[in-house]
């Protein structure tokens, strides 16, 4: 195999973020390919956010963002488990991105879970009344449904979202990528999201 030139590691490590070990054995492992390097660092990113799932997050930042001269403001709660990584700016700039991405996009919640029951009853219902509007068969009404409400939860849903300033990834792309990189269980707790004349 060809050896992987600093100047490869360099670049999968701007645009990533992760460590110059990491980076080389993920060059090494995808045969220099940087797609797949990318993908390489990902799910070993998954994999670092698993382990650390269960344990106890005190500490961290509340991050406010205000856009449009005042006209749009949020305030987002950022967790980890030690104030040494809460003072770090690497993390306090991530929790600056993800109010200024919740301040464009407007999630509903940041999981699945966190979006109100009637709200996903009334997508629903839009849903199922569209496909029997453009006569679909009574049998593929709810794949139709389940397929729309999958596709309105990645638009909608904080954690599904594309980041708005790297489409590439997903906000959970983002932060599994600054869990395997500071190596501590880190979460978006909640959000709070204010535009002037919505109630």
């Amino acid at each position: 195999m060809s050896t992987i030139s600093a100047a490869t590691v360099k670049q999968l490590r701007e645009k990533t973020g992760a460590g110059m070990m990491d980076c080389k054995q993920a060059l090494a492992e995808s045969g220099g390919d940087m797609d797949k390097a990318v993908d390489f660092l990902r799910k070993k990113g998954l994999a670092t956010a698993a382990k650390r799932a269960g344990r106890s997050m005190s500490e961290g930042v509340i991050e406010s963002y205000i856009h449009l001269g005042g006209k749009i403001g949020v305030i987002v709660e950022v967790n980890c488990e030690t104030d040494f990584v809460a003072k770090n700016d690497e993390f306090k700039q991530f929790s600056k991105n993800i109010a200024m991405h919740i301040a464009a996009t407007n999630p509903l919640g940041v999981k699945e879970e966190d979006v109100p029951e009637e709200i996903i009853h009334r997508e629903k219902e839009v849903y199922k009344g569209q496909a029997l509007e453009m006569g679909k068969p009574e049998k593929m009404i709810d794949k139709i449904v389940e397929g729309k409400l999958s596709k309105f939860f990645k638009d909608s849903c904080l954690m599904n979202q594309a980041y708005v300033r790297d489409p590439e990834l997903t906000i959970a792309d983002l932060l599994n990528g600054l869990i395997a990189k500071m190596g501590e269980n880190i979460t978006i707790h909640r959000f709070v999201r204010f535009q002037i004349g919505e109630s």
